[in-house]
């Protein structure tokens, strides 16, 4: 009998010692299709926009992830693009075409003041000249992914475009919802 308790110790000690800690655990955060399809219809009567869905802080609090939703409306002549210095986005086109220009560096850069701006991407600089970007054609179901520090925009969009955002926000510059 002491035999088997001794071996039942040494088997949950043995456990306690190479069992992996637990986690901090999350909750999972639904956004419905209806409520991306209802931001997207009150945003096409707008000339374009941004408008946050959803900001989540994950792992306690550690990093924040939101989703938004990005309206670009036809235009056939576009020039400025912006850089965000803190967050990562993703973008998922949901609909339309244009060309979308990246990378390079953007000439005489001016940090980006307007409110709504700074709220749904944090800190970015902007202009409308950028040097040795590459342009290319994006369309509906096409994912495009944007680092840091890296500029982006548009040169043209050829057919009303629609597209969902997930941003990483490991410096929390966007405010939780």
């Amino acid at each position: 009998m002491k035999r088997i308790l001794a071996s039942a110790v040494a088997v949950m000690l043995a456990s306690t010692v190479y069992a992996a800690p637990a986690g901090p655990r999350g909750v999972a955060t639904d956004i419905p299709a209806k409520d991306i399809q209802a931001l997207s219809k009150t945003m096409a009567s707008l000339p374009g926009g941004d408008k946050l869905l959803k900001v989540v802080p994950i792992n306690n609090g550690e990093y924040n992830v939101a989703v938004a939703v990005v309206h670009r409306a036809k235009a056939p002549s576009l020039t400025a693009s912006l850089e965000h210095s803190q967050i990562s986005e993703i973008y998922y086109i949901m609909s339309g075409s244009g060309t979308m220009v990246s990378d390079g560096t953007i000439e005489q850069a001016k940090d980006a003041t307007d409110p709504n701006t700074l709220a749904v991407v944090g800190p970015s600089t902007g202009g409308n000249k950028t040097a040795g970007s590459r342009s290319r054609k994006i369309g509906t179901g096409d994912v495009i992914i944007v680092p840091p520090n890296t500029p982006h925009g548009w040169s043209d969009v050829s057919e009303e475009l629609f597209y969902l955002v997930v941003r990483m926000d490991p410096k929390k510059v966007l405010k939780a919802q």
